[in-house]
């Protein structure tokens, strides 16, 4: 093999690993239509429990 070859393999195999990791990247933020209720309803319970009562830290 010449030169020029190892190189090309070398950036495509390069550029193919990148591709992959932004994919399973995307595919990890990305909830599926079916989710998107549930995901929803999460969020809100995880950012206001009903449980818990808020506190005021800046009066005194």
């Amino acid at each position: 093999m010449n030169r020029n070859r190892k190189i090309f393999i070398v950036i495509s195999i390069v550029f193919v690993a990148v591709v992959i990791f932004f994919a399973i990247d995307m595919a990890r933020r990305t909830t599926a239509p079916w989710n998107k209720k549930k995901q929803i309803i999460r969020a809100f319970e995880v950012a206001a429990p009903s449980d818990s009562i808020a506190v005021d830290t800046t009066q005194r």
